[in-house]
C-alpha cells in the first residue's frame, strides 16, 4: 500500500498518469493480481495485490517500475512524503465486476 498527497489543482494529471503509465506498468509485472487507486481530496492510496512476496521483491528490481517511480516523482504533482507498507493477505473475498 503506497500513500501520498497530490496537488489538487493537478489531480487530473495524477489520475491520467495512474491510468496511462502506472497501470500498464503494473500489468506487465509477473505475479501482479490487481490494483485499487483511490483518492480523497489530496490524499491518495494505491493498493496493489500480488501473487506472493517474491513478486513484490521482483517489482522493486524491475526497470519499468524504477522508471515509473522516477517519472512520477519528476512530474511534480505529488506533495510531501510517500509511505509504503506491506501486508500479508489472510482473506480476499470475491469482488463484483
Amino acid at each position: 500500500m503506497w500513500t501520498t498527497r497530490v496537488d489538487e489543482a493537478r489531480a487530473a494529471e495524477y489520475e491520467a498518469f495512474a491510468r496511462e503509465i502506472s497501470l500498464p506498468m503494473f500489468r506487465q509485472q509477473p505475479g501482479f493480481l490487481g490494483v485499487a487507486m483511490m483518492r480523497r481530496g489530496e490524499d491518495c492510496v494505491v493498493l496493489t495485490l500480488w501473487q506472493d512476496a517474491g513478486s513484490v521483491a521482483d517489482l522493486a528490481g524491475s526497470d519499468s517500475y524504477t522508471r515509473t517511480v522516477s517519472a512520477i516523482l519528476a512530474a511534480g504533482f505529488l506533495q510531501g512524503e510517500q509511505t509504503l507498507e506491506r501486508y500479508d493477505v489472510h482473506l480476499l473475498a470475491d469482488l463484483p465486476t
